[in-house]
C-alpha cells in the first residue's frame, strides 16, 4: 500500500457507503466518514464520522485532511425524477472533493450502461449502448468523472457490478425476493434458469480496498468489473430452501413456494408509484443473460474477494432482522458454497 492510508467516504451511512466504511477500517485504513447534518453512524474502531453536506467541499477538505482516497457512497432515490434532479449534483460534489484533495476517486456503477442488447459476457471495453433512462444517466456520470481527471489533479476508477444485495435494506432481495419468506414464499423477478450478476456488497467493498491499495499502478481514468456471482433463479432457490426450512418457514418435509413478479402488475402501479415504474424500466435485466468479465481487476488485486454463496445469502438475511438468534452464525457451515 503507498505510505498513505486514509480514505474519505461519502454518504458513508447508505448500503455500499456502510460497506466500504467497514472494510476499509478493517484493513486499517483511517476512515472520514461523511454523514449529513444531523446524522451519525455506528461505533468502528478507526473511523471518525464527519456532518456535512456533501457540496460542503471546504468543510469536508478540512475534516478529511491527508485523504488521499475518496469513496462515492452518495446515489439518489430511485425514481427518475431524483436521479435526473440529483446525479449530476451528487456527481460533481465527489469530483469536487476528489480534486481539492487530490485524490483518486472510487466510483460503484452498474450494467445500466449497457442496455438491453448486452452481450452475454460484458467487458471493460463492451460499447455502451444505454436503453433506459438511468442506462443514459449513468454514462453521463462516468464521463462526467473521466473529464475531471484529464487535468491531472485526481484519479478516478470506477468499478463495475451486477445486481447488489446485503449491507442492508433496498435491494431485490429484500424489497420483492425474500418479502414473503417468512410466509414459506420466495418471488423472483425473472425466469428461473437465466443466469445473472450479483454483488455481494461486503465482498465488493473489499475489492475497493484492494484497488485503493494499487492505486499507483493506475492511469487517471480507469474502469474495473467485479465478478460476483453468476445465479440463476434456481441457484437462489436451492440456497434459500435450507435456510427456509431451519427456520420453520417451511415444514421439513414440504417445498418452498416459488412465485414469478407479476409485471402487468408491476406497470399498473408504475401509474401511480414512481419507484415501481423505475423497476419496470429494468425488467430487461431479468431476461437477459450476463456476467461481467473481472480478468483486469484480477490482474491487479489478485483473486476476487468472495465469499461463498450461501454464507453470504444468510449473512444478508440475518441483516434484515430475519433469522433466529445465533443461527445465522451456526447454520451455514452445513451448506454447500457455489
Amino acid at each position: 500500500m503507498p505510505s498513505a492510508s486514509c480514505v474519505l467516504i461519502l454518504g458513508a451511512r447508505g448500503r455500499f457507503g456502510l460497506a466500504a466504511t467497514r472494510a476499509f477500517a478493517q484493513a486499517g485504513w483511517k476512515v472520514y466518514a461523511q454523514v449529513r447534518p444531523g446524522a451519525s453512524g455506528p461505533a468502528i474502531a478507526g473511523v471518525q464520522w464527519l456532518q456535512a453536506q456533501p457540496g460542503d467541499t471546504a468543510a469536508l477538505a478540512a475534516a478529511a485532511n491527508g485523504a488521499d482516497v475518496v469513496v462515492q457512497g452518495l446515489s439518489p432515490l430511485y425514481t427518475h425524477k431524483a436521479w435526473a434532479a440529483d446525479m449530476p449534483g451528487l456527481t460533481q460534489a465527489a469530483i469536487d472533493i476528489s480534486r481539492k484533495l487530490g485524490a483518486t476517486l472510487l466510483l460503484p456503477a452498474s450494467v445500466y450502461n449497457f442496455g438491453a442488447a448486452m452481450p452475454p459476457v460484458l467487458h471493460e471495453d463492451t460499447p455502451q449502448r444505454p436503453t433506459t433512462f438511468k442506462g443514459r444517466m449513468r454514462v453521463a456520470s462516468e464521463q462526467q468523472i473521466r473529464e475531471a481527471t484529464q487535468d491531472g489533479r485526481m484519479k478516478a476508477v470506477v468499478i463495475r457490478g451486477g445486481d447488489f444485495f446485503g449491507s442492508g435494506t433496498g435491494s431485490w432481495l429484500d424489497l420483492v425476493m425474500a418479502k414473503q419468506l417468512r410466509q414459506g414464499k420466495f418471488t423472483y423477478p425473472g425466469a428461473l434458469d437465466v443466469p445473472t450478476t450479483w454483488a455481494y456488497l461486503p465482498d465488493m467493498a473489499r475489492s475497493f480496498v484492494k484497488v485503493a491499495e494499487q492505486r499507483h499502478r493506475l492511469p487517471a481514468f480507469e474502469t474495473l468489473h467485479f465478478g460476483g456471482y453468476q445465479l440463476t433463479g434456481q441457484d437462489w432457490v436451492d440456497a434459500v430452501a435450507p435456510i427456509a426450512r431451519e427456520q420453520g418457514w417451511v415444514k421439513s418435509d414440504a417445498a418452498l413456494r416459488v412465485t414469478s413478479v407479476s409485471w402487468t402488475l408491476m406497470r399498473a402501479l408504475g401509474l401511480f408509484i414512481p419507484t415501481v415504474a423505475a423497476l419496470c424500466e429494468m425488467r430487461y435485466l431479468w431476461r437477459t443473460p450476463y456476467a461481467l468479465a473481472n480478468a483486469r481487476l484480477v490482474a491487479l488485486i489478485g483473486e476476487e474477494p468472495r465469499t461463498p454463496f450461501p454464507q453470504a445469502l444468510r449473512k444478508a438475511l440475518d441483516e434484515l432482522g430475519m433469522l433466529a438468534p445465533n443461527s445465522a452464525a451456526a447454520g451455514w457451515v452445513s451448506l454447500s458454497p457455489r
